[in-house]
């Protein structure tokens, strides 16, 4: 890899893909600064998978802002960052398909698209986007290994459309590098050569 100060890598995909494994992972390997996704202690997330339609919103708005924040640590960050969940993320793919499935009012989505557009506008980037992508099947396997109580009611067809959201929003990513990576057939958890072979095209990439 280049020689440069520091480096600002977010990793990137649906739920379950395994986002929150590869970035402890890298961090250890790398001696890189991890930040995760706001998970065990996000108020709305336990009443968003009972009533997706009356918590979307206010679910949308907890991850901008904690996401927001996260963000201008890692900028003012002198160390390598590697980030379980981009704030990109947000606007394109969870809180359009929560509003095309009817489960978000058109002016609340409006409203949050106004507001990730004005914060995101002030910030710089990540140098590399590294994207997790794998089946329904792959995820609700995963989902099912890792045991939260509140995502046992995820459905299958939810996980789908968020797919072709992130499909559609690879395609069209143009904040910096964006690299794809094929997890159905990879075990990078349990398998050291799946790792490397990971982490490898993230070196080639940022160099």
């Amino acid at each position: 890899m280049k020689n440069i100060s520091k480096y600002f890598v977010s990793v990137a995909g649906n739920i379950g893909s395994g986002k929150s494994s590869l970035t402890k992972m890298i961090a250890d390997n790398l001696g890189w600064f991890p930040y995760f996704e706001s998970v065990q202690n996000n108020p709305y997330l336990k009443d968003f998978y009972k009533d997706m339609k009356r918590w979307s919103f206010q679910l949308q708005v907890y991850f901008l802002s904690h996401r927001f924040q996260v963000h201008k640590k890692i900028i003012e960050s002198k160390q390598s960052v590697i980030q379980d969940r981009s704030i990109y993320e947000d606007v394109e793919i969870f809180a359009r398909n929560l509003y095309l499935m009817g489960r978000m009012e058109k002016r609340d989505y409006e409203n949050y698209r106004s507001l990730f557009y004005e914060m995101t506008d002030y910030l710089q980037p990540p140098d590399l986007v590294v994207y997790l992508k794998a089946d329904v099947e792959t995820l609700l396997r995963q989902i099912r290994l890792r045991g939260r109580e509140f995502e046992k009611s995820i459905e299958s067809k939810y996980l789908l459309r968020l797919n072709r959201s992130y499909d559609k929003w690879v395609k069209s990513y143009k904040c910096g590098n964006l690299i794809t990576i094929e997890t159905d057939e990879l075990d990078f958890v349990h398998n050291p050569e799946h790792f490397m072979l990971i982490l490898n095209k993230i070196k080639t990439t940022l160099s």
